[in-house]
C-alpha cells in the first residue's frame, strides 16, 4: 500500500529537477505529414500562419477537436512544461519528466481568431480537476495553455477570469490551469499523432462541464 501511495504521489505532484527522468539529446521520431491533412508536421508553415499550444487532459482527443477547425492549418501532439529533454510516451506518463500532453496548433488568424480556439479550449474540459482531467490521474494531464507572446498571454488570462465566473456561478470550483509562456514543445511518436483519426474507436476522454464560455470582447477584436 505504501508502494501504491508513493506511486500517485509522484503523479499529483510535479518533480524536481534531480527527480526527472534525464531523457536524451535527439529529438524521437515522428510522423513527417499530417495523417489527415497531409501537410508536414514540422513546417514549413506558410507565412502568416499563428501558434497556440493547449494541454486539456490525454491528447488523442484533444487534438482532433482542434484539427476540425476551419482556420487550422495543421494540429500535433507532444510534450511541454517539463524538465525531461525529448521524452518518450511511456517516460511521460510516469510523471516524472513533468510534461503534459499537450496539442500544437497552427491556425490562420484571418480565419479563426485565438479567441475561438481559447472558447473551444474551456468548453472542452473541465479545468478545474487540478493534476488530472476525469478517469486520467497525473500531472501529464494537467489543464495548460502556453502562450507565444504578450497578446495571447493576456487574451488567456482574461479568457480564464471570464470564465471562472461562469462556472461559479454553475457551482464549480476554481480554475487550476497553468497560463504561462511557451517552453520547447517535444514531438510525440509517430503512433500518437491524429491517433483518433487512425484508430476512430480508440479512447477518447473528454469531457466539459457544460457552462459555455463567453469570451470578452476585449480578447476577440
Amino acid at each position: 500500500m505504501f508502494f501504491l501511495s508513493d506511486v500517485l504521489n509522484k503523479k499529483l505532484n510535479l518533480p524536481k529537477a534531480a527527480e526527472a527522468l534525464p531523457g536524451r539529446a535527439k529529438a524521437i521520431p515522428t510522423a513527417s505529414r499530417h495523417f489527415v491533412s497531409k501537410r508536414p508536421l514540422k513546417g514549413p508553415y506558410p507565412e502568416g500562419l499563428e501558434t497556440a499550444l493547449f494541454g486539456l487532459g490525454c491528447f488523442w482527443g484533444a487534438e482532433r477537436l482542434f484539427w476540425q477547425v476551419e482556420g487550422v492549418w495543421v494540429t500535433a501532439v507532444g510534450y511541454a512544461g517539463g524538465v525531461t529533454p525529448n521524452p518518450s510516451y511511456q517516460e511521460t506518463c510516469t510523471g516524472l519528466t513533468g510534461h503534459a500532453e499537450v496539442v500544437l496548433v497552427v491556425y490562420d488568424p484571418k480565419i479563426v481568431s485565438y479567441a475561438e480556439l481559447l472558447k473551444l479550449f474551456w468548453e472542452s474540459h473541465d479545468p478545474t480537476q487540478g493534476m488530472r482531467q476525469g478517469n486520467d490521474v497525473g500531472t501529464t494531464y494537467r489543464s495548460a495553455i502556453y502562450t507565444f507572446g504578450d497578446a495571447q498571454y493576456q487574451a488567456a488570462i482574461a479568457s480564464r477570469d471570464a470564465y471562472e465566473a461562469s462556472l461559479h456561478g454553475a457551482n464549480h470550483g476554481k480554475i487550476t490551469t497553468e497560463i504561462a509562456a511557451a517552453p520547447e514543445f517535444y514531438f510525440a511518436e509517430e503512433d500518437h499523432q491524429q491517433y483518433l483519426a487512425k484508430n476512430p474507436y480508440g479512447y477518447c476522454n473528454l469531457q466539459g462541464t457544460g457552462v459555455a464560455c463567453a469570451i470578452p470582447a476585449s480578447v476577440s477584436a
